[in-house]
């Protein structure tokens, strides 16, 4: 995701790291190639013209950190236009009444119906715990009511349909008493599409908004599309008043242009993205994790949330103790692989961490992960709390057990005494300061 953009601003930062300071020379060079980088990610030409001023006359100015080297202050600088950029925070949905309604918005193909459920989905689970309604108001796309249905189903939300209705302003409305009478939190309202603006689709959602007053309008946009996105949100916004954007298809390879541009252009939050094909791929946008990702800082602050979902703080501490105190076993290991697995892929997660472009071969490193945690699999109860030593008998049992060597389960055994033989006695102050003085391709 936005690689090509990530790639030209990191050419553009190293360009600067030789300079002793910023002057209004190299300072205009470099905001030249900016804009060029970013209307090449087709960013708006109009936010382009704005934020390349605002850096500019940023980065000569006074706000500049003095003690940093050109390259950083000028990185800093565009991270800190970034983030202001796309909205500066997190935006929330305003779900104080009950029922609150949500309302999705989009052309057709966008992922309305998919997002509709993703939704529900993340307003069930965890801090939330809403009781969702998903209503199936698209009475134009074939199979669009099944499709609503099949993933009502996956997440055992229920979704209200009118059999043989044609007016969709009738479904939203009885969806609506509906919400009321079963005591549901949210209602979320998936809406026809078309495959451009016109004035049909106009009216028909102006009729549902009128109809139902929904708290939440939300444009559904594909970031994949890139300014036809940000293009299409002004026209939704300037007709219904949206309120937000969830913006999907951001797995794909995609180009910047509407994560940065349509906070900018439409006025209006950008609230969630679509990371993924699965229900659970939601999460709240962020700019700076956004600015982060854009610059190829990795994504720190989602990753952080990962772990606090599916990892308790209780589990985290005592498996730092068993870490400290080297009591750590090979069950210990295979819960915090399964942690991970939970999380999502290995390559997805890696790939979270700053400087991932110089990650070895993610999908190499997956694969690594799943052998040894069939090799783990594969012991007996003793064998994984180490009550049982791994003889060369045990090792070749594990070994057709798992579908790997004995070599594999030989270099497992061997890399897990290493790890506690380093924490029983772990280096000297010096000798860890030397080694954090390395570079990985000193080793």
């Amino acid at each position: 995701m936005f690689s090509g953009l990530t790639d030209k601003l990191s050419g553009i930062f190293n360009s600067l790291a030789g300079r002793k300071k910023l002057s209004e020379e190299n300072i205009s060079d470099a905001v030249r190639e900016v804009r060029l980088a970013l209307l090449e990610a087709d960013v708006n030409f109009g936010v382009t013209k704005n934020f390349i001023k605002r850096v500019k006359d940023k980065a000569l100015g006074e706000q500049v950190i003095k003690s940093v080297t050109p390259g950083q202050q000028f990185i800093k600088v565009i991270h800190e236009e970034l983030v202001a950029l796309m909205g500066g925070g997190e935006a929330v949905l305003h779900l104080s009444a009950k029922p609150a309604i949500v309302m999705l918005c989009g052309l057709q193909g966008a992922g309305k119906t998919t997002h509709a459920a993703k939704l529900a989905k993340y307003l069930g689970k965890n801090e939330h715990k809403k009781k969702v309604l998903l209503a199936a108001c698209d009475l134009q796309r074939p199979a669009a009511i099944e499709q609503l249905q099949t993933l009502g189903s996956q997440i055992s939300v229920q979704v209200f349909t009118l059999a043989g209705e044609k007016n969709p302003v009738k479904v939203a409305k009885a969806a609506q008493k509906m919400a009321k009478e079963g005591h549901f939190d949210v209602l979320i309202l998936d809406t026809a599409g078309r495959l451009h603006v016109d004035e049909a689709l106009m009216e028909e959602l102006l009729e549902i908004k009128n109809g139902v007053q929904p708290h939440e309008i939300l444009f559904v946009a594909n970031a994949a599309t890139g300014q036809d996105a940000v293009t299409t949100a002004a026209a939704f916004n300037e007709r219904l008043g949206v309120t937000g954007t969830i913006l999907t298809m951001l797995d794909g390879d995609t180009r910047a242009g509407a994560a940065i541009s349509i906070h900018e252009v439409t006025g209006k939050p950008l609230k969630f993205e679509g990371i993924g094909e699965k229900l659970d791929d939601l999460q709240l946008f962020n700019p700076q994790s956004m600015a982060d990702r854009i610059l190829g800082m990795g994504d720190t602050i989602n990753l952080v949330k990962k772990a606090q979902e599916h990892i308790s703080e209780e589990e985290a501490q005592k498996l730092e103790e068993k870490i400290r105190k080297a009591t750590f076993t090979y069950n210990d290991y295979l819960k915090q692989m399964q942690a991970v697995r939970k999380m999502g892929s290995l390559k997805g997660l890696m790939k979270m961490l700053p400087g991932a472009s110089m990650l070895p071969d993610l999908d190499q490193s997956e694969k690594e992960f799943y052998k040894i945690e069939a090799m783990i699999l594969s012991m007996t109860p003793r064998e994984r709390s180490e009550k049982d030593d791994l003889s060369m008998g045990r090792m070749k049992r594990i070994a057709r057990g798992s579908g790997t060597t004995v070599q594999d389960v030989n270099k497992l055994k061997k890399s897990f005494k290493q790890s506690k033989q380093f924490f029983k006695n772990p280096p000297s102050k010096k000798m860890m300061e030397k080694f954090m003085d390395k570079s990985p391709f000193d080793f």
